[in-house]
């Protein structure tokens, strides 16, 4: 009744042993997900097909996971269909819904909060094999490690001290009424990034006893969430094309910096740092310019801007 056909639709539908017209199929489909009623894989000379969710194409990474995807389909003799959730988790469900509606073999995901996915939840539901990529937690050392070195810095603010020089731009900037919100955000990214995550992943190895290489995969994790978390403050932050134009000085500002491109002088400075730990004074002065060349960095994104015509 909640697909409003007949029964046996319903069961040409579930067992796959009959043709039935797309627009029908997807309605008992959606109709069996809304009643959790478990349905049956893609059967009969149907044509096999893989769903692929992925938080946004605009990240390169999730654009390159969907290219290898696609590349490793063709090879098996299937076709892809995708959909982005748009680091939205309702959204990330509906689209759930309508790739399990197309049937797949299978789905390949990447959710916003694996530990309390729906859209998870509902893929176990219909017994569809599943993959998720870039799901993996981040481990607790590094992933402490890093987001204390931020913790530190808003503290020594708070009671006065001294505070890094790759943070000491925001924290000087804060009210500055020509700095727009996402100058701020993008510029925290790049303080977090430059600066503390080499820092944490030497750190993290001092404390593991491991060399950089071992972290190398997690280093990679964090990097994607970053990426993500930038993503999501370009399209949040960033004013539309409504408001801006190719020649407003914001849009230069913001296109100057590159995550990418952090993320690896990021890896090199952490690759570069672990041997100097045998040199304590050059291994000072490194980490020193590190700091401040990712402050310059830093006041560069937060030069204030014009606010109005």
């Amino acid at each position: 009744a909640a697909a409003a056909c007949s029964i046996a639709t319903v069961s040409r539908v579930v067992t796959g042993r009959a043709p039935v017209s797309g627009p029908l199929q997807k309605r008992v489909v959606q109709a069996a997900l809304q009643l959790g009623f478990p349905l049956a894989p893609a059967q009969g000379n149907r044509r096999a097909v893989l769903g692929v969710l992925v938080p946004s194409l605009t990240n390169p990474v999730f654009a390159g996971v969907l290219a290898g995807v696609e590349q490793a389909a063709q090879a098996n003799g299937l076709s892809v269909i995708m959909g982005q959730s748009n680091y939205d988790t309702a959204r990330e469900v509906a689209v759930v819904g309508t790739l399990i509606a197309e049937r797949p073999v299978g789905l390949v995901m990447t959710v916003c909060d694996p530990a309390h996915s729906e859209a998870l939840a509902q893929v176990r539901d219909q017994r569809l094999p599943a993959a998720t990529v870039y799901n993996e937690n981040v481990p607790a050392e590094l992933g402490a490690v890093f987001a204390a070195r931020y913790l530190d810095a808003v503290d020594a603010d708070a009671a006065g001290r001294e505070v890094p020089a790759c943070w000491r731009p925001l924290f000087r900037s804060r009210r500055h009424p020509g700095v727009r919100p996402v100058q701020f955000a993008l510029a925290g990214v790049n303080a977090h990034i430059g600066h503390d995550l080499p820092m944490a992943v030497v750190d993290t190895c001092r404390a593991l006893g491991v060399c950089p290489a071992d972290l190398h995969r997690d280093f990679e994790r964090v990097g994607v969430l970053l990426a993500a978390l930038e993503d999501r403050i370009r399209e949040e932050l960033m004013p539309g094309p409504d408001v801006l134009d190719i020649a407003d000085p914001l849009v230069h500002l913001m296109g100057a910096w590159s995550l990418d491109q952090a993320r690896e002088a990021a890896w090199c400075a952490a690759r570069v740092l672990w041997p100097l730990r045998a040199f304590p004074e050059v291994y000072a002065e490194f980490t020193g310019r590190l700091d401040a060349g990712v402050g310059l960095v830093g006041r560069c994104l937060l030069t204030p801007l014009p606010t109005g015509p």
